[in-house]
């Protein structure tokens, strides 16, 4: 049992030094823009037909206003520094967001909201007394609800309270609706902007930081900006289309891929373990779509695996049934925009860039894993298409385990598997490593 000596200290003055600089910045952020959106002339209207159908439902403000509470306390329920900073980085990002969702695509809500009394009228007259009906979208409202959602997920654990919770939060959700303060577009890009709070700041320390002007990663960090780019002019040709909005999410998609190639870190993918949580999908959904249709075509007339000998295989991400016809027991994964299609008996992720060449300290760590995998049976490893990524980490495990020259082993894995393809930049990387001790 631990003393009260030894117990973790909640870090509450850091949580109020937080909750005032937070504070400061959403009420004066939040009303100027809302101010200064009440005086432009591009203000626009965003409703489908079906939305008029939503009912007003007058009680639905108090879970509304709920989230003031829920957000006030969250910082002083933190546990540690570290939990207390990422929610911090969390709700800071959710206002520079949604903040420039409103100034870039001013929107207003168009209905008449019905008069209400007692109680309920109260509390919504006090929120007209500040909230204007601008500040759309992204809808603020939900974003916050994403991220203190998942912050107070985390305190509830595996608890009966985790469910109350959940149909608390959802029962917000729904009432940006019907307390008619925002339309449906407001409400799921609010999600979307949520989903990218938690990308951008993520559970697992995944540094931002710049790693040197690297030719083949600007390369292509820019061409999904001009992919970005592309779709949103796109998008704005087809708007008020609904299929606008489709590239509008493919557009922002692209851009986030883009930033993650810039940084130069497969983390940010948000990759966990074999799955890919609901917040990649929510804001990569288009491209990781896209990367699955990519991996299909390039392989669909492949094998989907050779075996290259002494209990290793290479090939793309194997489903279930191949996992069980080959008696695999390991999965090696290198692929980080992907999840697994399959939940294997083990696995380990190795996420590395697609085209770009990986280092030789990863090379060296994915050729550990490789060789100490085997002691339990067959090993997988594989990526999107199981040509250059996966190909590297075997190469890297013969020349480091079993001895092998590069030439030797380029030889063995192509005659495995002979699409494989190496650039000159990985094979310089693995020919150093036949050189490291």
């Amino acid at each position: 049992m631990q003393t009260e000596a030894a117990r973790p200290q909640r870090p509450w003055g850091w949580a109020c030094i937080w909750g005032l600089a937070l504070g400061v910045l959403f009420f004066s952020s939040y009303n100027t823009v809302n101010s200064f959106t009440a005086q432009r002339s591009d203000v626009g209207v965003y409703v489908l037909a079906w939305e008029r159908y939503i009912p007003f439902l007058a009680w639905t403000i108090v879970p509304y206003w709920s989230i003031d509470f829920l957000y006030g306390i969250a910082l002083f329920a933190s546990r540690s520094k570290a939990e207390l900073f990422r929610l911090g980085k969390r709700l800071l990002a959710a206002q520079v967001i949604c903040i420039s969702g409103f100034l870039l695509w001013p929107l207003h809500f168009s209905f008449q909201r019905p008069d209400s009394d007692g109680l309920f009228g109260a509390m919504f007259d006090a929120l007209a007394g500040f909230d204007l009906p601008y500040n759309q979208a992204p809808s603020l409202h939900i974003c916050l609800l994403v991220v203190l959602w998942r912050h107070y997920s985390d305190l509830a654990g595996h608890s009966v309270w985790r469910w109350l919770l959940h149909g608390w939060f959802a029962l917000i959700a729904v009432s940006v609706l019907t307390t008619w303060q925002h339309h449906s577009i407001d409400l799921l890009t609010g999600f979307w902007a949520g989903a990218l709070c938690l990308l951008v700041v993520p559970d697992q320390q995944a540094s931002w930081r710049w790693r040197g002007a690297q030719p083949g990663r600007l390369r292509l960090g820019a061409f999904y900006l001009l992919g970005a780019l592309l779709a949103a002019a796109t998008g704005a040709v087809l708007f008020p289309a609904v299929a606008a909005w489709l590239f509008y999410w493919l557009a922002a998609a692209l851009g986030f891929v883009a930033v993650i190639y810039f940084a130069g870190e497969p983390a940010h993918f948000g990759k966990q373990g074999a799955r890919m949580p609901w917040r990649s999908w929510m804001a990569l959904g288009p491209y990781l779509l896209g990367a699955r249709l990519n991996a299909w075509l390039w392989t669909r007339k492949l094998p989907v695996g050779s075996a290259v000998g002494d209990g290793v295989f290479l090939g793309r991400q194997p489903d279930a049934a191949q996992l069980q016809a080959q008696g695999v027991a390991t999965v090696i994964d290198l692929c980080a925009e992907l999840p697994l299609p399959a939940t294997p008996a083990a696995y380990e992720s190795h996420p590395q860039l697609d085209l770009l060449p990986p280092d030789a300290a990863a090379l060296a760590r994915a050729a550990q894993a490789i060789d100490a995998a085997r002691q339990h049976g067959p090993v997988w490893v594989c990526c999107a298409l199981g040509m250059s990524r996966s190909a590297a980490a075997v190469v890297a495990w013969l020349i480091r385990h079993r001895q092998h020259t590069l030439e030797e082993a380029l030889a063995r894995v192509r005659a495995a598997r002979p699409q494989v393809v190496l650039s000159a930049a990985v094979l310089a990387t693995l020919a150093g490593l036949a050189t490291r001790p």
